[in-house]
Protein backbone atom coordinates (compact mmCIF):
# COMPACT_ATOMS: atom_id res chain seq x y z
CA UNK A 1 0.00 0.00 0.00
CA UNK A 2 1.65 3.34 -1.09
CA UNK A 3 1.93 5.28 2.15
CA UNK A 4 1.26 8.76 0.54
CA UNK A 5 -2.65 7.22 -0.49
CA UNK A 6 -3.36 5.44 2.87
CA UNK A 7 -5.92 6.58 4.46
CA UNK A 8 -4.54 5.45 8.43
CA UNK A 9 -1.03 7.47 6.80
CA UNK A 10 -0.07 10.70 9.29
CA UNK A 11 0.31 13.92 7.42
CA UNK A 12 3.44 14.57 4.76
CA UNK A 13 5.21 17.54 4.00
CA UNK A 14 3.47 19.70 1.55
CA UNK A 15 7.14 19.95 0.09
CA UNK A 16 8.64 16.83 -0.39
CA UNK A 17 5.49 15.07 0.19
CA UNK A 18 7.48 11.99 1.95
CA UNK A 19 8.65 12.62 5.25
CA UNK A 20 6.01 13.65 8.05
CA UNK A 21 5.04 16.81 8.77
CA UNK A 22 6.71 18.49 11.76
CA UNK A 23 6.51 22.05 11.05
CA UNK A 24 4.30 24.49 9.98
CA UNK A 25 4.98 28.15 8.37
CA UNK A 26 2.23 30.42 9.79
CA UNK A 27 2.93 33.16 7.00
CA UNK A 28 2.25 30.89 3.88
CA UNK A 29 -0.01 28.38 5.50
CA UNK A 30 2.89 25.23 4.37
CA UNK A 31 2.93 22.18 6.72
CA UNK A 32 6.89 21.17 6.72
CA UNK A 33 9.45 18.54 7.54
CA UNK A 34 12.49 19.67 9.17
CA UNK A 35 14.83 18.84 6.08
CA UNK A 36 12.45 21.35 4.19
CA UNK A 37 12.41 24.36 6.43
CA UNK A 38 15.16 26.14 4.81
CA UNK A 39 14.20 25.48 1.31
CA UNK A 40 10.65 26.92 2.02
CA UNK A 41 12.63 30.30 3.65
CA UNK A 42 14.95 30.85 1.00
CA UNK A 43 11.47 30.04 -1.87
CA UNK A 44 10.42 33.72 -1.13
CA UNK A 45 12.42 36.11 0.73
CA UNK A 46 10.33 38.76 0.89
CA UNK A 47 8.04 37.49 3.34
CA UNK A 48 9.19 36.96 6.74
CA UNK A 49 8.54 33.24 7.84
CA UNK A 50 7.12 32.61 10.96
CA UNK A 51 7.82 28.77 11.57
CA UNK A 52 6.45 27.07 14.32
CA UNK A 53 6.22 23.47 15.60
CA UNK A 54 3.37 22.10 13.65
CA UNK A 55 1.28 21.65 16.84
CA UNK A 56 1.44 25.42 17.17
CA UNK A 57 0.55 25.93 14.01
CA UNK A 58 -1.49 29.07 13.84
CA UNK A 59 -0.68 30.67 16.79
CA UNK A 60 1.82 33.43 15.01
CA UNK A 61 -0.70 36.67 14.67
CA UNK A 62 -0.54 37.66 10.95
CA UNK A 63 -0.12 41.02 11.04
CA UNK A 64 -1.88 43.26 8.50
CA UNK A 65 0.38 44.86 5.54
CA UNK A 66 0.59 48.53 5.53
CA UNK A 67 -2.08 50.61 4.41
CA UNK A 68 -0.65 53.95 5.12
CA UNK A 69 1.35 54.16 2.18
CA UNK A 70 1.72 52.10 -1.05
CA UNK A 71 5.75 52.42 -0.70
CA UNK A 72 6.07 50.02 2.21
CA UNK A 73 3.11 47.79 1.60
CA UNK A 74 4.83 44.54 2.21
CA UNK A 75 5.80 45.51 5.57
CA UNK A 76 4.38 44.13 8.53
CA UNK A 77 2.50 46.23 10.91
CA UNK A 78 3.26 45.92 14.52
CA UNK A 79 1.35 48.95 15.37
CA UNK A 80 -1.96 50.97 15.12
CA UNK A 81 -2.35 54.76 14.61
CA UNK A 82 -5.51 55.30 16.96
CA UNK A 83 -6.01 58.80 14.62
CA UNK A 84 -5.60 57.69 11.54
CA UNK A 85 -7.40 54.59 12.07
CA UNK A 86 -4.84 52.35 10.06
CA UNK A 87 -1.99 49.79 11.04
CA UNK A 88 1.05 51.45 10.16
CA UNK A 89 4.77 49.67 9.91
CA UNK A 90 8.20 51.00 11.63
CA UNK A 91 9.23 53.05 8.22
CA UNK A 92 6.06 54.88 8.44
CA UNK A 93 6.41 55.43 12.55
CA UNK A 94 9.76 56.88 11.16
CA UNK A 95 8.73 59.80 9.44
CA UNK A 96 6.65 63.05 10.60
CA UNK A 97 3.49 61.80 9.09
CA UNK A 98 2.17 59.91 12.69
CA UNK A 99 4.01 62.22 14.68
CA UNK A 100 1.98 63.14 17.66
CA UNK A 101 -0.63 60.52 17.20
CA UNK A 102 -1.77 57.67 19.69
CA UNK A 103 -0.35 54.63 18.88
CA UNK A 104 -1.37 51.34 19.94
CA UNK A 105 -0.05 47.47 19.68
CA UNK A 106 -1.94 45.67 16.67
CA UNK A 107 -2.14 42.58 19.03
CA UNK A 108 -3.72 44.99 21.79
CA UNK A 109 -6.38 46.17 18.86
CA UNK A 110 -6.45 42.45 18.12
CA UNK A 111 -7.62 41.84 21.20
CA UNK A 112 -10.08 44.12 21.70
CA UNK A 113 -11.55 43.57 18.18
CA UNK A 114 -11.64 40.03 19.11
CA UNK A 115 -13.74 40.64 22.24
CA UNK A 116 -16.25 43.33 20.28
CA UNK A 117 -16.24 40.48 17.41
CA UNK A 118 -16.81 37.89 20.03
CA UNK A 119 -19.76 39.70 22.15
CA UNK A 120 -21.18 40.17 18.39
CA UNK A 121 -21.48 36.62 17.51
CA UNK A 122 -22.79 35.71 21.26
CA UNK A 123 -25.67 38.67 20.10
CA UNK A 124 -26.13 36.84 17.20
CA UNK A 125 -26.34 33.73 18.51
CA UNK A 126 -28.12 34.01 21.37
CA UNK A 127 -30.86 36.86 20.88
CA UNK A 128 -30.65 38.03 17.02
CA UNK A 129 -30.79 34.55 15.35
CA UNK A 130 -33.45 33.05 18.41
CA UNK A 131 -35.82 36.09 17.35
CA UNK A 132 -35.61 35.73 13.68
CA UNK A 133 -36.69 32.12 14.42
CA UNK A 134 -39.51 33.11 16.72
CA UNK A 135 -40.39 35.77 13.55
CA UNK A 136 -40.17 32.88 11.01
CA UNK A 137 -41.92 30.73 13.85
CA UNK A 138 -44.87 33.76 13.92
CA UNK A 139 -45.26 34.26 10.07
CA UNK A 140 -45.68 30.30 9.90
CA UNK A 141 -48.37 29.74 12.49
CA UNK A 142 -49.93 33.29 10.69
CA UNK A 143 -50.00 31.47 7.65
CA UNK A 144 -51.80 28.41 8.91
CA UNK A 145 -54.38 30.83 10.92
CA UNK A 146 -54.64 32.45 7.64
CA UNK A 147 -55.17 29.02 6.05
CA UNK A 148 -57.63 28.08 8.13
CA UNK A 149 -59.74 31.25 8.98
CA UNK A 150 -59.57 31.60 4.95
CA UNK A 151 -60.77 28.19 4.72
CA UNK A 152 -63.53 28.85 7.16
CA UNK A 153 -64.87 31.84 5.34
CA UNK A 154 -64.73 29.88 2.04
CA UNK A 155 -66.66 27.16 4.32
CA UNK A 156 -69.20 29.88 5.19
CA UNK A 157 -70.04 31.35 2.03
CA UNK A 158 -70.16 27.33 0.31
CA UNK A 159 -73.13 26.50 3.70
CA UNK A 160 -74.77 30.14 3.20
CA UNK A 161 -75.04 29.33 -1.30
CA UNK A 162 -76.05 25.85 0.07
CA UNK A 163 -78.49 27.80 1.97
CA UNK A 164 -80.06 29.55 -0.61
CA UNK A 165 -79.87 26.59 -2.57
CA UNK A 166 -82.39 25.03 -0.63
CA UNK A 167 -84.55 28.12 -0.60
CA UNK A 168 -84.69 28.34 -4.34
CA UNK A 169 -85.34 24.78 -4.25
CA UNK A 170 -88.27 25.32 -2.53
CA UNK A 171 -89.13 28.54 -4.35
CA UNK A 172 -88.98 27.18 -7.39
CA UNK A 173 -91.12 23.84 -6.16
CA UNK A 174 -93.82 26.41 -5.11
CA UNK A 175 -94.21 28.11 -8.24
CA UNK A 176 -93.80 25.06 -10.17
CA UNK A 177 -96.84 23.38 -7.82
CA UNK A 178 -99.03 27.02 -8.83
CA UNK A 179 -98.41 26.05 -12.63
CA UNK A 180 -99.59 22.83 -12.28
CA UNK A 181 -102.61 23.99 -10.39
CA UNK A 182 -103.63 26.36 -12.60
CA UNK A 183 -102.58 24.26 -15.71
CA UNK A 184 -104.97 21.47 -14.16
CA UNK A 185 -107.52 24.29 -13.36
CA UNK A 186 -107.88 25.33 -16.45
CA UNK A 187 -107.61 21.91 -18.64
CA UNK A 188 -110.44 20.63 -16.53
CA UNK A 189 -112.79 23.85 -17.57
CA UNK A 190 -112.06 23.15 -21.08
CA UNK A 191 -112.51 19.26 -20.52
CA UNK A 192 -116.10 20.20 -19.02
CA UNK A 193 -116.27 22.16 -22.76
CA UNK A 194 -115.70 19.75 -24.78
CA UNK A 195 -117.46 17.08 -23.51
CA UNK A 196 -120.70 19.64 -23.91
CA UNK A 197 -119.50 20.23 -27.46
CA UNK A 198 -119.41 16.47 -28.25
CA UNK A 199 -122.73 15.85 -26.53
CA UNK A 200 -123.80 18.30 -29.10
CA UNK A 201 -122.06 16.72 -31.89
CA UNK A 202 -124.13 13.50 -31.12
CA UNK A 203 -127.39 15.47 -31.28
CA UNK A 204 -126.72 16.44 -34.49
CA UNK A 205 -125.59 13.25 -35.69
CA UNK A 206 -128.99 11.83 -34.36
CA UNK A 207 -130.79 14.76 -36.04
CA UNK A 208 -128.79 13.99 -39.66
CA UNK A 209 -130.71 10.39 -39.00
CA UNK A 210 -133.81 11.35 -38.50
CA UNK A 211 -133.86 13.71 -40.96
CA UNK A 212 -133.22 10.61 -43.85
CA UNK A 213 -135.60 8.25 -41.99
CA UNK A 214 -138.19 11.66 -42.54
CA UNK A 215 -137.48 12.05 -46.00
CA UNK A 216 -137.24 8.78 -46.61
CA UNK A 217 -140.90 8.30 -45.06
CA UNK A 218 -142.75 11.26 -46.73
CA UNK A 219 -144.45 11.66 -43.51
CA UNK A 220 -145.54 15.51 -43.68
CA UNK A 221 -145.65 15.60 -39.69
CA UNK A 222 -142.53 14.19 -39.07
CA UNK A 223 -140.80 16.43 -41.59
CA UNK A 224 -142.30 20.16 -39.61
CA UNK A 225 -140.98 18.58 -36.61
CA UNK A 226 -137.62 18.16 -37.99
CA UNK A 227 -137.78 21.68 -39.20
CA UNK A 228 -138.34 22.52 -35.44
CA UNK A 229 -135.18 20.77 -34.08
CA UNK A 230 -132.46 22.64 -36.50
CA UNK A 231 -132.35 25.70 -35.65
CA UNK A 232 -131.80 25.48 -31.65
CA UNK A 233 -128.80 23.99 -33.34
CA UNK A 234 -127.35 27.16 -34.81
CA UNK A 235 -126.80 28.91 -31.40
CA UNK A 236 -123.19 27.95 -31.06
CA UNK A 237 -121.75 27.45 -27.71
CA UNK A 238 -119.50 30.56 -25.89
CA UNK A 239 -115.35 30.30 -27.15
CA UNK A 240 -113.47 29.90 -23.68
CA UNK A 241 -109.85 31.05 -24.37
CA UNK A 242 -107.53 30.09 -21.61
CA UNK A 243 -105.07 32.97 -20.13
CA UNK A 244 -101.87 31.80 -19.47
CA UNK A 245 -99.69 32.71 -16.52
CA UNK A 246 -96.36 35.00 -17.46
CA UNK A 247 -93.36 34.39 -15.51
CA UNK A 248 -91.48 37.38 -14.99
CA UNK A 249 -87.65 36.96 -13.79
CA UNK A 250 -86.14 39.32 -10.80
CA UNK A 251 -83.23 40.74 -11.69
CA UNK A 252 -80.14 38.70 -10.83
CA UNK A 253 -77.18 40.86 -11.50
CA UNK A 254 -78.11 43.48 -9.94
CA UNK A 255 -79.18 42.47 -6.75
CA UNK A 256 -77.93 39.00 -6.01
CA UNK A 257 -74.84 39.71 -5.00
CA UNK A 258 -76.04 42.32 -2.32
CA UNK A 259 -78.58 40.06 -1.07
CA UNK A 260 -76.46 36.56 -1.08
CA UNK A 261 -73.79 38.88 1.37
CA UNK A 262 -70.85 40.97 0.34
CA UNK A 263 -67.16 40.39 1.45
CA UNK A 264 -64.81 43.34 3.23
CA UNK A 265 -61.56 43.89 1.97
CA UNK A 266 -58.68 42.45 3.24
CA UNK A 267 -55.55 44.32 4.56
CA UNK A 268 -52.00 43.55 5.81
CA UNK A 269 -50.95 46.19 8.37
CA UNK A 270 -46.95 46.10 9.69
CA UNK A 271 -46.16 47.52 13.06
CA UNK A 272 -42.26 48.27 13.25
CA UNK A 273 -42.88 48.04 16.95
CA UNK A 274 -44.36 44.38 16.59
CA UNK A 275 -41.32 42.27 17.68
CA UNK A 276 -39.18 42.60 20.34
CA UNK A 277 -35.31 41.32 20.51
CA UNK A 278 -35.11 37.90 22.27
CA UNK A 279 -32.58 38.19 25.28
CA UNK A 280 -30.70 35.95 27.28
CA UNK A 281 -32.55 36.58 30.16
CA UNK A 282 -34.47 33.27 31.33
CA UNK A 283 -38.04 33.36 33.11
CA UNK A 284 -38.11 32.22 36.90
CA UNK A 285 -39.43 28.88 35.66
CA UNK A 286 -36.52 28.37 32.94
CA UNK A 287 -34.01 29.07 35.09
CA UNK A 288 -33.07 27.62 38.48
CA UNK A 289 -36.06 26.32 40.35
CA UNK A 290 -37.44 28.40 43.34
CA UNK A 291 -37.36 26.75 46.89
CA UNK A 292 -39.67 24.10 47.76
CA UNK A 293 -42.75 25.92 50.20
CA UNK A 294 -45.39 23.68 52.03
CA UNK A 295 -48.78 24.61 52.31
CA UNK A 296 -49.80 26.05 55.59
CA UNK A 297 -52.36 23.74 57.59
CA UNK A 298 -54.31 27.25 58.42
CA UNK A 299 -54.05 29.50 56.35
CA UNK A 300 -53.56 33.13 57.82
CA UNK A 301 -55.06 36.50 57.14
CA UNK A 302 -52.22 39.38 57.57
CA UNK A 303 -54.28 42.58 56.81
CA UNK A 304 -57.55 43.66 55.04
CA UNK A 305 -57.61 46.65 52.78
CA UNK A 306 -61.16 48.46 52.09
CA UNK A 307 -61.73 50.05 48.35
CA UNK A 308 -65.12 51.65 48.53
CA UNK A 309 -66.04 50.48 45.23
CA UNK A 310 -69.95 49.38 44.96
CA UNK A 311 -68.34 46.19 44.01
CA UNK A 312 -64.85 45.00 43.36
CA UNK A 313 -63.80 42.62 40.96
CA UNK A 314 -59.92 42.77 40.41
CA UNK A 315 -56.52 43.17 41.95
CA UNK A 316 -53.26 42.96 40.56
CA UNK A 317 -49.77 43.13 42.87
CA UNK A 318 -47.64 46.05 41.47
CA UNK A 319 -44.76 44.90 43.97
CA UNK A 320 -45.08 43.38 47.63
CA UNK A 321 -46.36 46.83 48.88
CA UNK A 322 -48.56 47.99 46.45
CA UNK A 323 -51.36 46.58 44.54
CA UNK A 324 -54.20 47.92 42.01
CA UNK A 325 -57.49 47.25 42.32
CA UNK A 326 -60.65 47.74 39.82
CA UNK A 327 -64.22 47.29 40.54
CA UNK A 328 -67.72 48.67 39.26
CA UNK A 329 -66.88 51.74 37.85
CA UNK A 330 -64.31 53.54 35.65
CA UNK A 331 -61.52 53.94 38.22
CA UNK A 332 -58.81 51.85 39.17
CA UNK A 333 -57.12 52.65 42.29
CA UNK A 334 -53.50 51.95 43.88
CA UNK A 335 -53.42 50.84 47.15
CA UNK A 336 -50.68 50.78 49.69
CA UNK A 337 -50.95 47.11 51.03
CA UNK A 338 -49.24 47.72 54.79
CA UNK A 339 -50.87 51.45 55.12
CA UNK A 340 -54.41 50.20 53.74
CA UNK A 341 -54.03 53.96 51.98
CA UNK A 342 -54.97 55.23 48.28
CA UNK A 343 -51.99 56.33 46.81
CA UNK A 344 -53.31 56.85 43.12
CA UNK A 345 -56.55 57.03 41.46
CA UNK A 346 -56.65 56.78 37.18
CA UNK A 347 -60.28 56.70 35.16
CA UNK A 348 -60.52 54.94 32.29
CA UNK A 349 -59.74 56.64 28.69
CA UNK A 350 -63.76 55.99 27.57
CA UNK A 351 -65.21 56.63 31.06
CA UNK A 352 -66.54 52.74 30.85
CA UNK A 353 -65.65 50.47 33.78
CA UNK A 354 -62.60 48.16 32.98
CA UNK A 355 -63.21 44.46 32.48
CA UNK A 356 -59.65 43.42 33.88
CA UNK A 357 -56.44 44.39 35.24
CA UNK A 358 -52.59 43.49 34.98
CA UNK A 359 -48.99 44.60 35.97
CA UNK A 360 -46.73 44.10 33.06
CA UNK A 361 -43.74 43.00 33.95
CA UNK A 362 -42.06 46.30 33.88
CA UNK A 363 -44.25 47.97 35.89
CA UNK A 364 -47.28 49.54 33.77
CA UNK A 365 -51.01 48.86 34.49
CA UNK A 366 -52.63 47.12 31.98
CA UNK A 367 -56.57 47.49 31.22
CA UNK A 368 -59.39 46.03 29.38
CA UNK A 369 -62.80 47.93 27.91
CA UNK A 370 -64.85 45.44 26.86
CA UNK A 371 -67.28 48.41 25.30
CA UNK A 372 -64.30 49.81 23.93
CA UNK A 373 -63.38 47.13 22.56
CA UNK A 374 -59.70 47.90 23.32
CA UNK A 375 -56.69 47.08 25.60
CA UNK A 376 -54.74 49.51 26.96
CA UNK A 377 -51.53 50.52 28.73
CA UNK A 378 -50.69 52.86 31.50
CA UNK A 379 -47.42 55.20 31.53
CA UNK A 380 -46.67 57.36 33.66
CA UNK A 381 -50.27 58.25 34.35
CA UNK A 382 -51.05 58.71 30.69
CA UNK A 383 -53.42 55.81 29.14
CA UNK A 384 -51.91 54.38 25.41
CA UNK A 385 -54.40 51.91 23.42
CA UNK A 386 -52.50 49.21 22.85
CA UNK A 387 -54.99 47.27 20.50
CA UNK A 388 -58.36 47.57 19.08
CA UNK A 389 -60.57 45.14 18.21
CA UNK A 390 -63.61 44.53 15.51
CA UNK A 391 -65.89 41.75 16.20
CA UNK A 392 -64.36 40.51 19.57
CA UNK A 393 -64.67 42.21 22.62
CA UNK A 394 -62.15 41.48 25.21
CA UNK A 395 -62.29 40.03 28.58
CA UNK A 396 -59.60 39.13 30.95
CA UNK A 397 -56.08 39.89 30.17
CA UNK A 398 -52.59 38.65 31.64
CA UNK A 399 -48.78 39.85 31.10
CA UNK A 400 -46.60 36.80 30.64
CA UNK A 401 -43.12 36.11 31.53
CA UNK A 402 -41.67 37.11 28.01
CA UNK A 403 -43.85 40.52 28.00
CA UNK A 404 -46.33 39.49 25.69
CA UNK A 405 -49.80 39.63 26.66
CA UNK A 406 -52.98 37.14 26.81
CA UNK A 407 -56.56 38.31 25.86
CA UNK A 408 -59.13 36.61 26.74
CA UNK A 409 -61.97 37.60 24.30
CA UNK A 410 -65.72 36.56 23.18
CA UNK A 411 -67.52 37.70 19.14
CA UNK A 412 -69.89 39.43 18.17
CA UNK A 413 -71.73 36.45 16.12
CA UNK A 414 -71.44 33.51 17.92
CA UNK A 415 -67.88 32.08 17.22
CA UNK A 416 -65.63 30.13 20.02
CA UNK A 417 -64.27 32.13 22.65
CA UNK A 418 -60.53 32.37 21.83
CA UNK A 419 -57.29 33.20 23.68
CA UNK A 420 -54.96 35.58 22.26
CA UNK A 421 -51.41 36.62 22.22
CA UNK A 422 -49.84 39.30 21.52
CA UNK A 423 -46.45 41.00 21.00
CA UNK A 424 -46.86 44.69 21.45
CA UNK A 425 -50.31 45.51 19.22
CA UNK A 426 -49.43 42.34 16.57
CA UNK A 427 -51.00 39.26 16.74
CA UNK A 428 -48.81 36.09 17.21
CA UNK A 429 -50.69 33.08 18.46
CA UNK A 430 -54.61 32.23 18.75
CA UNK A 431 -55.43 29.57 21.14
CA UNK A 432 -59.31 28.25 20.29
CA UNK A 433 -59.40 24.63 20.05
CA UNK A 434 -59.01 21.50 20.79
CA UNK A 435 -57.12 18.80 18.82
CA UNK A 436 -60.42 17.58 17.51
CA UNK A 437 -61.65 20.69 16.57
CA UNK A 438 -63.90 21.68 19.74
CA UNK A 439 -63.89 24.97 21.35
CA UNK A 440 -61.74 24.88 24.25
CA UNK A 441 -63.54 27.70 26.00
CA UNK A 442 -67.25 28.00 26.79
CA UNK A 443 -68.92 31.46 24.89
CA UNK A 444 -71.62 33.97 25.18
CA UNK A 445 -72.09 36.16 28.44
CA UNK A 446 -69.76 34.37 30.91
CA UNK A 447 -67.07 35.03 33.29
CA UNK A 448 -63.82 33.96 32.69
CA UNK A 449 -60.17 34.66 33.77
CA UNK A 450 -56.47 34.10 32.26
CA UNK A 451 -53.00 33.95 33.76
CA UNK A 452 -50.22 32.01 32.92
CA UNK A 453 -47.94 29.18 35.01
CA UNK A 454 -44.07 29.43 35.86
CA UNK A 455 -43.77 26.51 33.42
CA UNK A 456 -45.92 28.45 31.00
CA UNK A 457 -48.97 26.74 31.01
CA UNK A 458 -51.93 28.87 30.26
CA UNK A 459 -54.91 28.85 32.53
CA UNK A 460 -58.26 29.93 32.08
CA UNK A 461 -61.06 30.07 34.68
CA UNK A 462 -64.52 29.59 32.35
CA UNK A 463 -67.61 29.96 34.65
CA UNK A 464 -69.60 28.97 31.65
CA UNK A 465 -68.37 25.58 31.47
CA UNK A 466 -67.77 25.37 35.55
CA UNK A 467 -63.86 24.51 34.77
CA UNK A 468 -60.67 25.46 34.79
CA UNK A 469 -59.06 25.10 31.59
CA UNK A 470 -55.24 24.39 31.05
CA UNK A 471 -53.59 24.59 28.04
CA UNK A 472 -49.28 24.51 27.05
CA UNK A 473 -47.67 26.93 25.56
CA UNK A 474 -48.52 25.81 22.20
CA UNK A 475 -51.90 26.00 22.90
CA UNK A 476 -52.41 22.01 22.93
CA UNK A 477 -55.16 20.69 26.26
CA UNK A 478 -53.18 19.78 28.83
CA UNK A 479 -56.29 18.88 31.41
CA UNK A 480 -59.68 20.31 32.30
CA UNK A 481 -60.23 21.07 36.58
CA UNK A 482 -63.82 20.65 37.26
CA UNK A 483 -63.84 20.49 41.25
CA UNK A 484 -62.58 18.55 43.73
CA UNK A 485 -65.33 15.44 45.13
CA UNK A 486 -66.83 16.07 47.75
CA UNK A 487 -67.28 20.06 46.81
CA UNK A 488 -67.03 22.47 49.48
CA UNK A 489 -70.41 22.80 51.09
CA UNK A 490 -71.70 20.72 48.55
CA UNK A 491 -71.99 23.37 46.35
CA UNK A 492 -71.21 23.10 42.68
CA UNK A 493 -67.77 24.70 41.36
CA UNK A 494 -68.32 27.83 39.45
CA UNK A 495 -64.76 29.55 39.40
CA UNK A 496 -63.77 33.24 39.06
CA UNK A 497 -60.56 34.75 39.74
CA UNK A 498 -57.33 32.76 39.07
CA UNK A 499 -53.33 32.81 39.60
CA UNK A 500 -50.43 30.97 40.32
CA UNK A 501 -47.50 31.29 42.47
CA UNK A 502 -43.83 30.05 42.41
CA UNK A 503 -44.73 26.61 43.09
CA UNK A 504 -47.03 26.48 39.71
CA UNK A 505 -49.74 26.14 41.96
CA UNK A 506 -52.77 27.25 40.45
CA UNK A 507 -55.50 29.01 42.44
CA UNK A 508 -58.85 29.79 41.63
CA UNK A 509 -61.89 31.69 43.21
CA UNK A 510 -64.68 29.20 43.73
CA UNK A 511 -67.46 32.16 44.27
CA UNK A 512 -70.49 30.57 45.30
CA UNK A 513 -68.49 28.30 48.18
CA UNK A 514 -66.28 31.47 49.07
CA UNK A 515 -63.14 29.40 49.46
CA UNK A 516 -60.06 29.44 47.14
CA UNK A 517 -59.20 25.52 45.09
CA UNK A 518 -55.41 25.30 45.46
CA UNK A 519 -54.11 22.58 42.27
CA UNK A 520 -51.00 21.92 41.11
CA UNK A 521 -49.52 22.17 37.40
CA UNK A 522 -50.92 19.18 36.65
CA UNK A 523 -54.52 19.59 37.89
CA UNK A 524 -54.62 17.63 40.99
CA UNK A 525 -56.77 18.97 44.03
CA UNK A 526 -54.30 19.93 46.83
CA UNK A 527 -56.65 21.92 49.58
CA UNK A 528 -59.08 24.95 49.54
CA UNK A 529 -58.46 28.14 51.37
CA UNK A 530 -61.55 28.95 53.62
CA UNK A 531 -60.01 31.79 56.32
CA UNK A 532 -64.04 34.08 56.39
CA UNK A 533 -64.19 34.75 52.78
CA UNK A 534 -67.06 36.26 51.62
CA UNK A 535 -67.47 35.93 47.65
CA UNK A 536 -64.39 35.97 46.39
CA UNK A 537 -63.62 37.10 43.12
CA UNK A 538 -60.43 38.67 41.70
CA UNK A 539 -57.03 36.57 42.96
CA UNK A 540 -53.25 37.82 42.39
CA UNK A 541 -50.55 36.60 44.01
CA UNK A 542 -46.89 38.98 45.13
CA UNK A 543 -43.75 37.72 44.87
CA UNK A 544 -43.48 36.17 48.49
CA UNK A 545 -46.13 34.06 47.60
CA UNK A 546 -48.42 36.20 49.45
CA UNK A 547 -51.88 35.46 48.09
CA UNK A 548 -54.76 38.94 47.35
CA UNK A 549 -58.50 38.17 47.40
CA UNK A 550 -60.84 40.80 45.87
CA UNK A 551 -63.42 40.37 47.66
CA UNK A 552 -66.91 41.59 45.54
CA UNK A 553 -69.46 42.15 47.94
CA UNK A 554 -67.49 43.68 51.01
CA UNK A 555 -65.46 45.74 48.64
CA UNK A 556 -62.50 44.32 50.23
CA UNK A 557 -59.02 43.04 49.50
CA UNK A 558 -57.56 40.57 51.75
CA UNK A 559 -54.23 39.65 51.96
CA UNK A 560 -53.58 36.04 53.07
CA UNK A 561 -50.31 33.88 54.08
CA UNK A 562 -51.01 30.00 52.73
CA UNK A 563 -47.35 28.98 52.44
CA UNK A 564 -44.71 28.53 54.87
Amino acid sequence: MDPRTSAQDVMRCDLCETAVVQMHCDTCFVNLCKACVGEHMISDESKKHEIVPFKLRKSTPLYPGCTGCTTHSKERCEMFCNRCDIPVCATCLASDQHLGHKLLKVLQILDEKKDKIIKIQTELKENIYPTYQDIASDVQNRMSQLEKEYGDLSTAITKHGEDWHREIDKLVKKLKAEVDEMKNTQLQTLQKHLDEINKKMSDIKDEINSVDVAVDSNNISKLFSVMSEIDKHKNLPERIVPSIPKFTPGKIQAELSKLFGTLSSSSLTSDKHGYSMKTTQKPPEAGSSSPVKQLLDQPETVTTIDTGYRELYSVACLSNEEIWTSGRDNTMKLYSINQGSLLKSITTKSGNKPSDIAVTKSGDLVYTDYKDRTVNIVKNEKIEEVIRLQNWIPLSVCSTSSGDLLVIMDSDDNKPTKVVCYSGSTEKQTIQFDDKGKPLYSSGDYIRYITENRNLDICVSDNGSKAVVVVNQAGKLRFRYTGHTPAPKNKPFIPRGITTDSQSHILTADYHSNCIHIIDQDGQSLRYIDCGLSYPWGLCTDTNDNLFVAQRGKRQVKKVKYLQ
